[in-house]
C-alpha cells in the first residue's frame, strides 16, 4: 500500500511508523528543504522524539505532486494552522484521493473544521479523520493504544485500517466526522483548564470534578453541532479527554499550568511563542463558534476570559462549585 504522508513532526513520525510496521510504501513531504535534508541525515528529529528513527524505507520530499501521485491513501499530519494553504496548493493534484485527517483543531479565522477545510478546497469526498489518546512519544513504543475511525466512505475507512490496524494500535469506526473533530479540538481547550487547575495546586479530587464538568460540557457542544452526543465516549471523546487533561507530555495542559502559576505576561508570552498550543488557538475559534450559535458554555467562557482576557485562574476553583 503506498502512503504519501504531510508532515515530518512528531505525530507524522509516530504514524510513519505505524505503517512502515504495516509494510506500507510511505513518502513524507515537507515543506522546507532544509527539514528534509536533516531527515534524511538523521532519520529523526531528538528534539520531538528523542532516540526514534523512522524507517530507511520512508522517501523524503518537498514536492506534492510525488507525494500525491499514485498514491493510495494521503495523510494530513501538520499542524492546523497551515491545513487551509496545504490544501490549496494539494488541489491541482487530487482526483478523488483517499485522504485521512490526522491533524485536530480548528481553522482560526474562518471556525472550520479540518474535513470541512478539505472539502473545501480539494476535489473529493472520501475522507476520514482519526482521533484519540496518542502521544507521538507513546505511539513509537509500540504499545497498545486505541483511536477512533471516523468516515462516511467505506472504503476510504477499509484504506485507513489497513495503513494502522495492528497488533498494537486499534481503531473503532464511526461515521460522525464532525463529532470525533470537535472532541479532538475541544479536549485541548478543556485541557488548559486542567493545567490550571495543577498550577493552582489543585488536589486530585477537584480535577476529577473538572473532568466530569466537561464531559457534560462536550455533550452540550456536539448537540449544537448536530453531532451525536455519544461521541464523547468515544476514543476520540472521553479518551483522549483524560490523557490531555492529566499528563505533563501534553503542551496544552503545560500551558494551563503556566497560567494557573500565574506566570507573567511575558513568560506567557515566550511559552506561546516557542510551543504550538493548539488548545489556545482553538478556544478563541470555538468561542466565536459558539457564540454565532447563540450557545452558551460558561467553562468555555470561563477558559477565555482567563487565558485570553487575563481574568485571575482562581475564578475556576469557584465556578466548579457554584456551575
Amino acid at each position: 500500500m503506498k502512503i504519501g504522508l504531510f508532515g515530518c513532526g512528531a505525530y507524522g513520525m509516530a504514524l510513519s511508523n505505524i505503517m512502515a510496521d504495516n509494510n506500507c510504501e510511505i513518502t513524507m513531504w515537507t515543506k522546507f528543504v532544509e527539514e528534509k535534508e536533516a531527515m534524511e541525515q538523521k532519520r529523526g528529529n531528538d528534539k520531538l522524539i528523542p532516540n526514534f528513527k523512522i524507517a530507511d524505507s520512508i522517501q523524503l520530499t518537498t514536492s506534492l505532486e510525488e507525494t500525491i501521485k499514485d498514491k493510495d491513501l494521503l495523510v494530513i499530519a501538520i499542524p492546523a494552522a497551515f491545513v487551509n494553504d496545504l490544501a490549496k496548493e494539494m488541489s491541482p493534484y487530487i482526483k478523488d484521493n483517499h485522504i485521512l485527517i490526522a491533524t485536530k483543531g480548528i481553522e482560526q479565522k474562518t471556525g472550520l473544521f479540518i474535513n470541512e477545510i478539505l472539502e473545501k478546497h480539494l476535489d473529493t469526498k472520501n475522507l476520514a479523520v482519526i482521533s484519540g489518546p496518542s502521544f507521538a512519544v507513546d505511539l513509537v513504543t509500540r504499545m497498545p493504544a486505541g483511536l477512533t475511525l471516523a468516515s462516511r466512505n467505506e472504503i476510504t475507512a477499509d484504506k485507513v485500517k489497513k495503513a494502522l490496524q495492528n497488533n498494537y494500535i486499534k481503531l473503532r469506526e464511526t461515521d460522525d466526522i464532525i463529532g470525533t473533530e470537535i472532541c479532538g479540538s475541544i479536549k485541548n481547550v478543556i485541557a488548559l483548564s486542567a493545567g490550571m487547575l495543577d498550577g493552582l495546586g489543585a488536589n486530585d479530587s477537584t480535577k476529577a470534578m473538572l473532568l466530569t464538568e466537561a464531559v457534560q460540557d462536550m455533550e452540550e457542544i456536539l448537540d449544537a453541532f448536530n453531532a451525536r452526543k455519544r461521541t464523547v465516549t468515544s476514543f476520540a471523546g472521553i479518551g483522549d479527554l483524560l490523557l490531555t487533561c492529566t499528563s505533563t507530555k501534553s503542551r496544552n495542559f503545560s500551558f494551563g499550568r503556566i497560567l494557573g502559576q500565574k506566570k507573567s505576561k511575558e513568560e506567557i508570552k515566550d511559552y506561546l511563542s516557542h510551543t504550538t498550543v493548539e488548545g489556545f488557538y482553538t478556544l478563541e475559534s470555538i468561542y466565536k463558534l459558539l457564540k454565532d450559535k447563540k450557545v452558551t458554555i460558561p467553562i468555555i467562557d470561563l477558559i477565555y476570559d482567563i487565558a485570553v482576557g487575563g481574568e485571575d485562574p482562581e475564578k475556576l476553583l469557584t465556578f466548579l462549585v457554584e456551575k
